[in-house]
């Protein structure tokens, strides 16, 4: 089928990893190099998978355009898609953009047993309520938009969850990790009602991207 199958990739550093993914399974990509104010363009491939029509957005808008079906297809952060959730499949684990969720406070904090209330600031109050209502802890849960590790040096909470890379900006801030969540990295997500009616053209697809990690993400060793 010759119509492009809409995906929408989060603008940035990780719309830059999927690019060069994107171009090693066979789309011409050249369209992305420089999009200017563009926000919609077309991926042709010459290796029998279907064209793409990719969409430029923000991160947390990637789920909401899949979850309403005007793109059938998405790349999005493993914290953003179980933050919002929604009706669509996660496929395929991307490999890219590797960190962390993990629980933080400032060095010393004592924040597992004891009395007292607790608050923890996050930019992810969903994945944070869940996780505490697992261990047991009642917390107060504060949104926050900007830096989470703010709010703990100026007395607004006693601990953040926020996504973790290599931690200097935790250590910085004379905040340390108390326990790590889970591992966190980019999904492909696709419409429920778009892979009904292009199922086999998004398998494939799925298939060679698979096939297109770089063996130092998918663990192989082809030497």
């Amino acid at each position: 089928m010759d119509t492009p199958i809409r995906i929408a990739l989060a603008k940035g550093r990780l719309e830059k990893q999927c690019r060069a993914l994107f171009a090693r399974a066979g789309y011409d990509c050249s369209a992305l190099e420089n999009p200017g104010r563009r926000l919609i363009h077309t991926l042709p491939n010459g290796a029998g998978l279907a064209p793409l029509e990719a969409v430029l957005a923000k991160a947390p808008d990637v789920v909401t355009y899949v979850s309403r079906g005007v793109c059938g297809l998405g790349v999005a952060g493993k914290d953003t898609v179980m933050e919002q959730g929604g009706p669509f499949y996660e496929t395929l684990d991307l490999k890219l953009g590797a960190c962390r969720f993990a629980l933080a406070a400032p060095e010393g904090t004592v924040f597992f047993g004891g009395a007292g209330h607790k608050r923890v600031a996050t930019k992810f109050p969903n994945i944070t309520r869940r996780f505490l209502s697992e261990l047991g802890v009642d917390a107060e849960i504060i949104r926050i938009e900007g830096s989470c590790e703010l709010a703990p040096l100026l007395g607004l909470a006693d601990a953040i969850v926020d996504i973790v890379e290599t931690g200097a900006t935790l250590r910085e801030n004379g905040l340390a990790v108390l326990r790590e969540l889970f591992p966190l990295s980019a999904r492909l997500i696709v419409n429920v009602a778009a892979y009904k009616l292009r199922r086999a053209e998004i398998d494939r697809l799925t298939e060679r991207l698979r096939e297109s990690l770089p063996p130092s993400l998918t663990g192989e060793n082809k030497a």
